[in-house]
């Protein structure tokens, strides 16, 4: 259940973003109806700010991280442009969510910090989040059955040839299109240690 609050005036969301689907849209614009300015933290920005977690351990694993940080900016930049955002009212910017200490880095701290929560690696992160004493909302929480699309059914319809462009916004088609992702994939199946 989804619970209203004042708007703030910078509001810190945060993902993977592996790949940006309607869902992801949907949960980025429930964010920015609730602050005036949205800092959009792309997580796994890269393998040295990336840790494996217990709680997903597969998050860190090369074929669940086919798309650069770089890919994943021009993304999210693309989908809220598309969606009526001014580039003034967002920014996308790196967030190793698994190393709490360097946040202060990368993201105001005393922003409001949501997040959506399906599973034990959301009360991790909520469980980062409080350590450091962040101002928290949790925009939505339900069990993993219920949460909707995820990167890792698109992922794997990519894989197979099935179809998946219903799952996301026009722009990410064009740009996964464009970048050949499928293809990218089906390298990384067949060698886990390809850079992209």
């Amino acid at each position: 259940m989804e619970v209203l609050m004042p708007a703030s005036e910078t509001g810190v969301i945060h993902g993977r973003f592996q790949i940006v689907h309607n869902d992801h849209l949907k949960y980025l614009l429930a964010g920015k109806k609730l602050c005036r300015h949205l800092v959009v933290g792309i997580t796994n920005p890269d393998p040295m700010l990336t840790r494996k977690e217990s709680s997903d351990p597969k998050r860190s694993d090369p074929l669940a991280n086919p798309l650069t940080y770089y890919e994943r900016y021009i993304l999210i930049g693309s989908v809220l442009a598309e969606s009526g955002l001014k580039p003034q009212q967002f920014s996308v910017v790196p967030l190793p969510i698994n190393l709490p200490d360097l946040y202060k880095y990368y993201v105001p701290m005393d922003a409001v910090f949501f997040l959506s929560i399906y599973d034990e690696w959301g009360r991790q992160k909520l469980r980062y989040f409080q350590s450091l004493g962040l101002k928290t909302h949790i925009l939505r929480e339900v069990s993993s059955e219920e949460k909707g699309i995820s990167g890792s059914d698109i992922r794997s319809r990519m894989l197979c040839g099935q179809p998946w462009e219903h799952l996301i916004p026009p722009v990410v088609v064009t740009l996964l299109k464009k970048w050949d992702i499928p293809t990218r994939l089906k390298k990384i199946r067949e060698n886990p240690l390809l850079q992209h």
